[in-house]
């Protein structure tokens, strides 16, 4: 920038982004201090160096904001778990809470694993697990589809649900004030200890 650079001659882009053409270093800083702004290497493995007149605080700044929103944008896409429970006796407010959960996940464009555990002789119920999944798959068609119907593994049924984009952003447009309230929705904190108590429970 500035006075660092050591190349001459370069191709100049101006002010007002408009290309100027080759010139010597010199002139073109002197054309960036005549308006009190830097001359900036943009492409200093060009033949020759391309370098452009501009404010650099505001360059910097505006980067840094692309940097930001990009960042963003790129956010790692996880598989969540939602548990109902720790058995078929799951209260219906507690699943509606984990639906708001798995719908707050899929609006924020992730998959969720949801799983159904049977406990001691639950596990001769499968078919109440079965329904109870395809219950919540059904209410949540309008923003996602069946990855991975439900499978039983040992004392759980699980299935996958992924996002739909194109119906997200239907739902989005018609249930602006929801889609606000889900994704701002906090997460559900398992109680570990009822974990452990849970499993110590099943293993006897």
């Amino acid at each position: 920038m500035n006075d660092q650079i050591r190349k001459n001659p370069i191709r100049l882009i101006d002010e007002q982004e408009q290309m100027v053409g080759v010139i010597d270093t010199a002139e073109a800083l002197d054309r960036a201090r005549e308006l009190g702004l830097d001359l900036v290497e943009v492409a200093p493995d060009a033949d020759p160096p391309v370098c452009r007149i501009l404010d650099y605080g505001k360059f910097r700044y505006e980067q840094s904001k692309k940097e930001r929103a990009n960042k963003k944008n790129s956010k790692t896409l996880e598989l969540k778990s939602i548990r109902l429970g720790r058995s078929l006796k799951i209260g219906q407010n507690d699943i509606e809470i984990r639906i708001r959960q798995t719908q707050k996940f899929l609006l924020l464009g992730h998959k969720v694993q949801i799983v159904q555990r049977f406990r001691g002789r639950e596990v001769t119920l499968t078919d109440r697990g079965m329904e109870r999944l395809a219950d919540i798959a059904d209410r949540l068609a309008p923003l996602s589809k069946v990855e991975a119907p439900p499978r039983r593994n040992g004392r759980e049924l699980a299935m996958v649900l992924a996002p739909d984009k194109v119906k997200i952003e239907k739902w989005k447009a018609e249930n602006a004030e929801l889609a606000k309230a889900a994704e701002e929705a906090p997460e559900i904190e398992e109680d570990l200890n009822e974990v452990e108590e849970d499993e110590a429970t099943d293993s006897d």
